[in-house]
Parts: structure tokens; sequence; C-alpha cells
């Protein structure tokens, strides 16, 4: 029984149809975003007494990340995002008392802040560009944005866009 494993296995592998082909650097990611301890954020909560293992908010973060890296890393390359801190835009305010824990009130003196590292290395794993950044935007509340007008973490999206934008050069339309 063994056997017949052995030469099946020894089979394919020798086949043409299975053997390794070469990978397209246009359909390898172009991103991967990693969240150092993220329990120890500063806030990304939902509920003024909540934590962020029970929230979306990280999903929400990595996947906007992922979606716009395509735009900003070229093929070939790869950029490798840790964030270690996210204090998000808003506080709660528990003196408005217990029906408004989950409400996050944003006013500008609460603004968002995000600190990570970042590595971008080119296919043959040479590192084009590395660095850390402590992103922050005092002025989140003056700004016009329409696309994530409905979105909860729409100040830290932006966040992100505006530092994809000033350090890296856009290679793709969307």
């Amino acid at each position: 029984m063994k056997t017949s494993h052995l030469l099946l296995v020894g089979f394919l592998a020798a086949s043409p149809a299975f053997a390794l082909q070469p990978v397209d650097p246009k359909l390898t990611a172009r991103a991967e975003v990693l969240f150092f301890e993220p329990l120890k954020f500063t806030d990304v909560r939902d509920r003024a007494m909540g934590d962020s293992s029970n929230t979306t908010y990280l999903d929400q973060i990595r996947d906007h990340l992922l979606e716009q890296a395509k735009y900003y890393v070229p093929a070939g390359h790869k950029l490798s995002v840790t964030i270690t801190d996210i204090d998000m835009a808003g506080e709660f305010e528990p003196w408005h008392g217990p029906r408004w824990d989950d409400v996050r009130i944003v006013k500008d003196i609460y603004p968002p802040r995000i600190n990570l590292s970042f590595r971008l290395t080119d296919a043959e794993g040479k590192v084009v560009k590395e660095g850390k950044r402590d992103l922050r935007d005092l002025a989140f509340m003056m700004k016009i944005t329409m696309s994530f007008r409905d979105d909860s973490v729409r100040y830290e999206k932006a966040l992100l866009d505006d530092w994809l934008s000033s350090d890296f050069v856009r290679v793709r339309k969307k």
C-alpha cells in the first residue's frame, strides 16, 4: 500500500502538468500587514468597556492597506507593514451615561494616530526603502473626505492613504 502511494506521488511529481512553474510577480501579494501585540494598542475598541479582540476594526484597516498597496507597490516588490499602535479618532466619554457606551465621540481634540514600521523589498529581496512612522493628523476634522463617509475607520484609512501617497510613488491609477 505504501509503495503504491510512493509510485503515485513520484508519477505526479514527474508529470509536466504538476511541475513547479515560476511564480508570476503580478500574481504575488504586494503587501503584508502585521499587528504587533494588538491587545496593547491604545484604542481600537468599539465600546467604552470593550477590547480590540471583539472588533473588526483591525481587519478593516488591514484590508484597506492591502487594497491600497497595489497602487503604490510596483509589480514584483513587496511592502511589509507592522503596525505597533493605533489610537482611533474620537473617544468614548463615559460621563454621558451607560446608553452612550458604544458611541465614539469624534472631536478635533481626539485625532487619529497610527505607529508603524515598514520595509519595501524588490523581487530579489533587497530592501528598497524602510523606516518607522508615527502617523498623526491634527487637522483630520477639516478635510472633506467623501469616499469613507459611513465608515467607522474612515479617519484611520485616510491617515494611511496620506502616508502611502507621501512615502511612495503611485504606480497605478485607480
